[in-house]
């Protein structure tokens, strides 16, 4: 496998953003949920529409995994009153890494992550926090790998189901 290259999403890319969006979050959680939960949340939170609001806002970043010119995940980073949550200045929330399957272990998901972590440095965020279905082990793992910790739980609605979402953080300037 050739190099993976991290490259900054643009609104040229918005047709490959929704692909890849839908494809990693279908391959990722297709298995443990209704078809009809899947579809309504791919329509929802996938749309041309949603993405292009999303792109145009200065508080949201997305980046591309790219490997021999085929995208083979993305992260989307939120900001101030971009994030979903907690919406603090001080703080940066990861609200997405996703890699394809074919491509998973093969470092991708951590280069995303290495650049969520150089956006977090230079903009002096105090910490960097995710939510994470609680089910989902092996992003626990990877986030608990890099250092982060639970530190509360909340609602994730998918389609018509309430799942529960870890809230997992990592300080990065202490006491702020």
């Amino acid at each position: 496998m050739d190099a993976i290259e991290i490259k900054k999403v643009t609104l040229n890319d918005i047709e490959a953003l929704q692909k890849t969006g839908r494809q990693t979050f279908y391959e990722t959680f297709a298995a443990v949920n209704t078809e009809e939960n899947m579809t309504q949340y791919l329509e929802e939170k996938f749309s041309i529409e949603k993405l292009t609001a999303e792109l145009n806002d200065e508080n949201s970043l997305f980046y591309f995994a790219v490997s021999d010119n085929t995208i083979i995940g993305y992260l989307k980073l939120n900001m101030g009153p971009s994030q979903t949550e907690l919406q603090d200045d001080k703080a940066i929330e990861i609200e997405r890494i996703y890699v394809q399957q074919a491509y998973q272990g093969r470092k991708a998901g951590q280069l995303l992550y290495e650049k969520a972590m150089q956006i977090a440095e230079q903009r002096e965020a105090s910490y960097v926090w995710l939510g994470v279905w609680e089910e989902n082990r092996r992003a626990i793992s990877f986030y608990n790998k890099n250092g982060f910790v639970e530190f509360d739980r909340h609602i994730f609605k998918l389609g018509n189901e309430e799942q529960t979402d870890l809230m997992m953080k990592k300080v990065l300037i202490p006491n702020q």
